[in-house]
């Protein structure tokens, strides 16, 4: 970046040391070579919430190869081993419109994560699972994340979590990411979906 031309020898030394290497001061932190768990979703259901308790905060953003779009990375540990954690630009589904969606169709598919995480807000069920069908048609390892539950529950939206994950053949959390409830119960159900894969 050109505005990092102008730091002193000293404070680039200290920068590459600490893994800050650009001039937001942004942590960089090595994922080479770790198994990849993707979150996928539309626009504003919490993923961000998710990525951030699941990688601790410290992460890499950087634009995919050949777009201005963005993606951020960060390592997570999951039982007793570390992933890279891919927050994906948001999709609303598979058949891309946008080049956010095309982004992230493009990262699942060469990237092969051990599973994708695809959270959806509980309140708006019925127009986000078409997505997670399209996923689990792909072939995809994928994890439902019912977020935002509390606003499901208040608007009187009842869900039979047991009997879904059994129509749908996938392991299905409810969360309150904001609030960190059922984050422990994700994190346990991936590092054994994993696993089994």
């Amino acid at each position: 970046m050109e505005c990092c031309q102008d730091k002193p020898w000293y404070k680039k030394l200290i920068a590459t040391l600490l893994g800050i290497n650009n001039c937001d001061g942004e942590v960089n932190q090595n994922t080479q070579g770790l198994e990849k768990i993707a979150l996928v979703g539309s626009p504003n259901v919490g993923k961000s919430v998710l990525f951030n308790i699941l990688t601790g905060a410290y992460v890499t953003v950087s634009n995919y190869p050949g777009t201005t779009v963005e993606v951020s990375r960060g390592r997570g540990k999951i039982g007793n081993k570390e992933y890279e954690i891919i927050d994906t630009p948001g999709m609303y589904s598979l058949m891309c419109i946008t080049e956010e969606e095309k982004v992230t169709r493009e990262l699942l598919l060469r990237e092969s994560p051990k599973a994708v995480i695809h959270v959806i807000d509980a309140k708006n069920i019925q127009r986000m699972l078409p997505l997670t069908i399209q996923l689990i048609e792909s072939g995809l390892p994928v994890i439902l994340v019912l977020n935002i539950m509390d606003e499901a529950e208040r608007m009187g939206l009842k869900i039979d979590v047991a009997k879904l994950e059994k129509d749908l053949g996938i392991p299905v959390i409810p969360t309150i990411a904001a609030l960190n409830k059922g984050i422990d119960t994700l994190k346990e159900r991936i590092g054994r979906y994993v696993t089994a894969a």
